[in-house]
């Protein structure tokens, strides 16, 4: 039988808030432009601190070779229970990348704490802890709320969601970071072996402060200049306590 697929997801702030509360995420959160990584007057908007980012990078020579040599340097991941600084999820579905991203944003970390009870998203997270990789991957897998949410945000977008075949071309992956609570900042994606700890972050340091930046969006940046690719194609988005 085939793999299951849905529809691409757009990287846009009111796409993914409402995603996000369809599933069970509180109002008091919402996702937020990010429009420079090294401007503050671009980043004013944004309330501090920012819990995670939601990215789409595109897949360049660069950073698949990085990806390639990281992946094969740390075998397969096998974490699960209550004991693991985050939850992961490997994605078996197909395009679901944008919702497992924020899956990864909402279940990690302070926005957790932000779940409300008896949710899609509360029964997700619940389900996934005691899970290996396998046996999680196969619950999202099956979950039909998740795939009700998933899809009916789909046409929430400035654009039309692409034609499955147009979508297989994209080459592009969407990637969540989170400061998750043992202080760290975690790289989280579905297609990759397992989540990437990037390093210790300061009790004051968000996912947008220079430091994560630099060991998080910024290192795949550097990949991509030293060998001197010019596709910078990002989209971020940061979830953080709504303003209004």
């Amino acid at each position: 039988m085939d793999k299951k697929h849905f529809a691409v997801l757009e990287n846009h702030p009111g796409v993914m808030t409402t995603l996000a509360d369809r599933l069970g995420l509180s109002g008091e959160l919402a996702f937020y432009d990010v429009w420079s990584l090294d401007d503050a007057s671009l980043l004013a908007h944004i309330p501090r601190p920012a819990l995670a980012l939601l990215v789409i990078i595109p897949l360049t020579p660069a950073w698949e070779a990085t990806r390639r040599a990281e992946d094969s340097a740390s075998g397969p991941y096998r974490g699960q229970g209550d004991s693991g600084p985050v939850i992961w999820f490997k994605q078996t579905i197909g395009h679901a990348c944008g919702s497992i991203g924020l899956l990864h944003c909402a279940v990690n970390g302070p926005a957790a704490r932000f779940i409300r009870p008896g949710s899609d998203l509360d029964t997700i997270r619940r389900k996934a802890i005691p899970l290996g990789v396998a046996e999680r991957a196969e619950m999202l897998y099956n979950n039909e709320e998740f795939e009700k949410a998933h899809q009916s945000a789909a046409t929430l977008g400035d654009t039309a969601p692409p034609s499955l075949n147009a979508a297989d071309r994209m080459g592009q992956h969407f990637v969540a970071f989170v400061k998750a609570d043992d202080g760290h900042l975690w790289e989280l994606e579905g297609s990759r072996q397992g989540p990437l700890d990037r390093g210790k972050l300061g009790e004051d340091e968000d996912v947008l402060s220079q430091r994560a930046l630099d060991l998080g969006m910024g290192r795949i940046i550097r990949h991509e200049q030293e060998a001197g690719g010019t596709d910078l194609r990002f989209s971020c988005i940061a979830l953080a306590r709504r303003t209004t």
